[in-house]
């Protein structure tokens, strides 16, 4: 994509917005990847973190706006999803 910071969508804070590059890395399962992209997590979908809670541990929650749907993710779980901030 265009020179813009890449990162996972777990180290995004909250109000950012990115564009979805990629969906799993090698820590995820196909059934996890097939569940992420049934949730919208498409690549080229825009995507806005809301609100996170307790940001330095694991398994802190996340909302995250994506095509129109709210989504809660845990931290952990959001790092097999890759963006570009925008």
């Amino acid at each position: 994509m265009g020179g813009k910071e890449i990162m996972p969508l777990s180290q995004m804070q909250v109000g950012q917005r990115a564009t979805i590059c990629r969906v799993g890395n090698l820590k995820s399962s196909e059934d996890w990847i097939k569940k992420l992209l049934a949730m919208g997590f498409l690549e080229g979908s825009s995507v806005e973190l809301l609100y996170e809670s307790a940001r330095k541990k694991q398994d802190a929650l996340m909302a995250v706006r994506v095509r129109g749907g709210l989504v809660a993710l845990r931290r952990s779980e959001a790092q097999s999803i890759e963006v570009e901030l925008l």
